[in-house]
């Protein structure tokens, strides 16, 4: 009889211990970026816990997973260009789409992208732009212009620019006419001397959420960042007198999408998240609350009118041949990564 209950009791503890982890979702996302709603309404219905740890740019999501998180979350939220590079690596799965009906829901511009064709690993999450946050001053509109934080004569007041390699070179790329996808060694160099030039004026690096409460806390008068951020910023008590532009040189549009680690813990929940975020209604709501655009056709006619028709969320059709998408640059990323280096370093 002690035999059988000492049995019965490590069989109890053991499907126990199935069931929490089952039960369990570890999302890996960037910083205000879902509904707290969506988390809520999640759990209820799939009785689970939904658990969150943060990022501010691809690199570093890329690192923590190599680092073992492939193990540890059931969904990353990583942007385009990273894609190609998280496959190389291995540190991603492949969906399973029987269990991911929503997919059909998916924009057919964002479906299939180049990165990932016919979406066996990823499925689209939200996409946006990156330009200037600003608060102007005295009510004289500035020129919406890159020059605003390369040509030291536009500079409006202080600025700061994104923590990130990507979003700054492509402004200054942009600035200077070229691709931001450009593996030109002379062009890049021009654009690293010009984030020098700027870095000696700014008042430093910010993630882009950061760079944003400091605009609203008038403890910078501009800074770069994504377009989602500065929407939900203008719409503060604090954001009265700010606005969001692209520069009319152009710059760099994303497209974020879901992803499930190698080894996630939970990958039966991750495709209901994932499912789940892709319905219609719930698609809206998400964007409702970011403030960025839907990859989710069928979740347009639950957004907001006033967000279909807000420019900085929905860019106008003549600013989109302005706008590209990064590229997987392969081995000539290296480039990127030893001016980058530079740049923070000196």
């Amino acid at each position: 009889m002690r035999k059988l209950i000492i049995t019965l009791s490590a069989l109890v503890m053991l499907t126990g211990a199935a069931w929490a982890q089952k039960n369990k979702l570890n999302l890996y996302i960037w910083s205000e970026y879902i509904d707290p709603k969506i988390v809520a309404d999640f759990e209820k219905q799939f009785d689970c816990k939904v658990t969150i740890d943060l990022y501010e740019d691809n690199e570093s999501m890329m690192a923590k997973l190599e680092q073992g998180g492939a193990s540890l979350y059931d969904i990353c939220v990583p942007s385009d260009y990273i894609v190609p590079q998280l496959l190389k690596r291995k540190l991603v799965q492949p969906l399973r789409r029987e269990n991911i009906p929503n997919l059909k829901n998916i924009d057919p511009k964002f479906a299939s992208p180049p990165f990932d064709p016919g979406n066996k690993y990823s499925a689209p999450y939200q996409w946006g732009t990156v330009g200037l946050f600003i608060r102007e001053e005295g009510g004289k509109p500035v020129e919406e212009t890159w020059g605003l934080i390369f040509d030291p004569k536009k500079q409006p007041g202080t600025f700061l620019l994104m923590d990130s390699i990507h979003e700054c070179f492509s402004g200054a790329l942009r600035y200077l006419g070229q691709s931001v996808n450009t593996t030109d060694p002379a062009v890049l160099q021009k654009a690293r001397d010009l984030l020098l030039e700027a870095k000696k004026r700014s008042q430093g690096f910010e993630g882009g959420v950061g760079g944003k409460n400091k605009v609203l806390a008038k403890q910078t008068s501009m800074a770069i960042v994504y377009n989602g951020d500065a929407v939900r910023g203008m719409h503060e008590e604090s954001g009265k007198g700010t606005r969001y532009f692209v520069p009319k040189e152009g710059g760099e549009i994303w497209l974020d999408n879901m992803l499930i680690p190698a080894k996630a813990p939970n990958r039966d929940m991750a495709e209901k998240f994932i499912n789940y975020i892709l319905d219609p209604k719930v698609g809206a709501q998400l964007s409702n609350f970011n403030q960025y655009a839907t990859p989710n056709k069928a979740a347009k006619e639950f957004i907001n009118p006033d967000d279909l028709k807000n420019s900085a969320i929905y860019p106008p059709p003549e600013m989109m041949p302005k706008l590209e998408f990064l590229k997987d640059l392969g081995r000539k990323t290296r480039m990127f990564d030893e001016l980058w280096t530079q740049v923070k370093s000196k």
